[in-house]
């Protein structure tokens, strides 16, 4: 029997928009007014300025109890605003769960936290599917009881097994595509399907020891932090837009083992964070770069 005390309320639903536009007078004056109008009660607001780039961004989240439009009223009403600012925008519902997909290679540290963390509560998403090019990781998929499906890919059959995936991808109606060390570079037909919407792990701290091994090419340099990186997938090879970094001191007294042990621990956080930003939509990409709201 479960303990009264230990049944989770269900959290308030809200919605969340995020605006990105050229940087002018009024805009979170309007934006405001014009949920406030229609009942929102405002949880969260977030601006930033680019003054670089002269762009406005805002993130702005509001309680649904007592608003009265309806997201398609929402976004029919909104237009009009959005037009006059020039805004690029979406709006999001929290009680959304992104149906997330992740593939992987042998290497399974990653898949088992991403797993761990969504069970636990942390990753408010759904996984629907593993793919993976080896059967090693199995295990894992099966003890959360998540599809795993092997689909193996040689220098012949790239063009096929890319089409296996999509497909299977797109039977699962994913929302995000994960790839928790995969290794095999993807074309860019399969890229372009997924727009800000693929997220990599990149052990090391980028620009840094872009490519194959940089474990290895940061020992043999003896580098005094290794680090690593998330970002969103464009089809040149680690150059796409930084979501979140980190790192940790290494010294002459690490062997290459235990660079990569301390490595791998920072891989598992740095691409939880950046996946948890991105379903709980804080993250707009803007000029090659990424904004993050708190």
């Amino acid at each position: 029997m479960v303990s009264p005390s230990t049944i989770q309320p269900k959290p308030p639903e809200h919605a969340v928009l995020l605006v990105s536009g050229p940087d002018q007078k009024g805009i979170v004056a309007t934006v405001s007014d014009f949920v406030y109008k229609h009942g929102a009660n405002i949880v969260e607001s977030e601006q930033h300025q680019d003054v670089d780039l002269n762009l406005f961004l805002m993130r702005l989240e509001w309680d649904l109890d007592g608003f009265d439009l309806s997201m398609a009223e929402f976004h029919r009403h909104f237009a009009s605003i959005a037009e006059r600012f020039q805004m690029k925008w979406r709006v999001a519902l929290t009680s959304y769960r992104p149906r997330v997909a992740i593939l992987l290679s042998r290497l399974d540290h990653c898949l088992a936290d991403l797993l761990y963390r969504q069970k636990d509560g942390e990753l408010h998403c759904e996984f629907p599917l593993v793919i993976s090019n080896h059967p090693d990781a199995k295990r894992w998929a099966d003890f959360y009881e998540v599809p795993f499906f092997v689909v193996e890919v040689e220098k012949q059959n790239k063009v096929e097994a890319e089409a296996k995936m999509l497909s299977l991808l797109e039977q699962h109606k994913v929302d995000l595509v994960v790839l928790a060390r995969y290794m095999q570079i993807l074309s860019a037909a399969f890229i372009h399907r997924f727009p800000h919407s693929m997220i990599n792990i990149h052990h090391s701290f980028l620009p840094a020891f872009i490519g194959a091994k940089p474990y290895h090419r940061s020992y043999e340099r003896g580098v005094k932090l290794v680090g690593a990186t998330s970002h969103y997938v464009t089809e040149i090879l680690d150059e796409g837009p930084i979501i979140e970094q980190d790192v940790i001191r290494v010294s002459h007294r690490d062997t290459l083992g235990t660079l990569i042990e301390k490595g791998r621990d920072l891989e598992k956080v740095v691409l939880s964070r950046a996946v948890r930003w991105h379903i709980e939509n804080r993250v707009v990409v803007y000029g090659g770069k990424v904004a993050v709201f708190d």
